[in-house]
């Protein structure tokens, strides 16, 4: 059984690598063509980001009020090329990375725990394709930790994603099978793991992770709809390389958020941080400039990739988010029966043990080993 998971990015730009304007809207069209390349399920990976959502809120809150015993600022955890670039350079911080994994990761494992379950497959015959705007989503789905439900049904050798395509990849697939995707009909995804809301659609624009996240923070500590500044939280918003906004929330204070995309921005926030000057309590953290609207496996729409190509795409994001009647992650009527029938609640036991992960120091990777006695040191 093929199951397709695309990351709703590649409906915003796959349309690009078919003469497409950037940012037009083919999602429909993406299931439909995924259809006729003979995949049997298409599920919305913007469903996990909901649920990435909800379990991020819930470890912020968590960390705010003292309950976990682990640093604040929280870092975001879901691009794994800014993961890798904190496991290599800055390991010492990795105690303030969320443990959260990231959509592609919780949708794999849910795929072969709860779907498998729930439609009586044996996960064994499942191979899971995901599609993402990020090269660096390969080396993440082959983490050896990325296993989880493996470890659920105690099979070996079980990864949650068996294998990841970016937008120009999935492209060329539907090029060569001769499929026009712009003469397609839409079609939905599938359900119990489909559908999202503009929480979830915003997250691949910088500062969309942050702003999904104030959002069901604010409603989980308050029990109240956030107000109408936190459905546009403008400060966060925007290529400015570094961004800053301060959030009051009933019961907690002023919670003070960052956002930074791309590295050499990164590196300002996270140096703040080991220095002790860091005032925030939330940082989200992007490797891509512009967010994973422009990750390295998307169209060349611009050589070099331009400001103007980004914020097209970033733009039909929130463009679509404000259409959205569900704009909150703890809307997902979808989300929330996924708890109620299997994970029980953000960060249960299940939850930690399918949803959340850990990371690895790799800076020994540029430790040089000491020269044998009477050796040489080769350069």
């Amino acid at each position: 059984m093929w199951l397709y998971k695309p990351h709703r990015l590649p409906g915003w730009a796959l349309g690009e690598e078919f003469g497409l304007e950037p940012g037009t809207w083919v999602a429909g069209q993406q299931v439909a063509a995924l259809k006729r390349l003979g995949f049997d399920a298409v599920f919305d990976t913007n469903f996990t980001a909901d649920l990435t959502i909800m379990e991020e809120a819930t470890e912020l809150i968590k960390r705010i009020k003292g309950d976990i015993k682990k640093p604040l600022p929280q870092f975001t955890s879901c691009s794994p090329g800014w993961v890798k670039f904190c496991e290599y350079f800055y390991p010492d911080l990795l105690p303030h990375m969320s443990t959260c994994k990231s959509p592609q990761q919780m949708l794999g494992a849910l795929i072969k725990t709860y779907y498998a379950k729930t439609k009586n497959i044996d996960p064994e015959k499942i191979f899971s394709v995901s599609i993402m705007p990020c090269t660096a989503k390969k080396f993440e789905a082959a983490r050896p930790e990325m296993s989880d439900s493996g470890h659920y049904w105690h099979k070996q050798n079980m990864q949650d994603v068996d294998a990841v395509l970016t937008t120009r990849e999935l492209a060329r697939m539907l090029k060569k099978e001769n499929i026009d995707l712009t003469k397609l009909p839409e079609q939905n995804y599938d359900p119990l793991l489909g559908k999202s809301t503009g929480g979830a659609i915003i997250f691949g624009a910088t500062g969309g992770v942050m702003e999904a996240a104030v959002r069901t923070a604010y409603y989980f500590i308050t029990e109240k709809e956030p107000p109408a500044g936190l459905l546009n939280l403008t400060p966060v918003r925007g290529l400015e390389g570094v961004k800053e906004a301060a959030v009051e929330v009933p019961g907690v204070g002023t919670v003070k958020v960052a956002v930074c995309h791309g590295m050499k921005n990164g590196r300002q926030v996270l140096e703040a941080v080991r220095k002790g000057n860091s005032p925030w309590h939330f940082v989200e953290f992007m490797s891509c400039p512009g967010g994973c609207v422009s990750g390295g496996g998307q169209p060349r729409s611009a050589v070099p990739p331009s400001d103007e190509v980004r914020m097209k795409r970033i733009e039909s994001l929130y463009k679509a988010d404000s259409s959205m009647v569900w704009r909150e992650s703890h809307e997902n009527s979808e989300v929330l029966t996924l708890y109620q029938n299997f994970l029980q609640h953000p960060m249960s036991e299940l939850a930690e043990e399918l949803l959340h992960t850990g990371y690895e120091d790799r800076s020994i990777s540029f430790k040089q080993p000491k020269a044998a006695a009477g050796s040489a040191g080769i350069i």
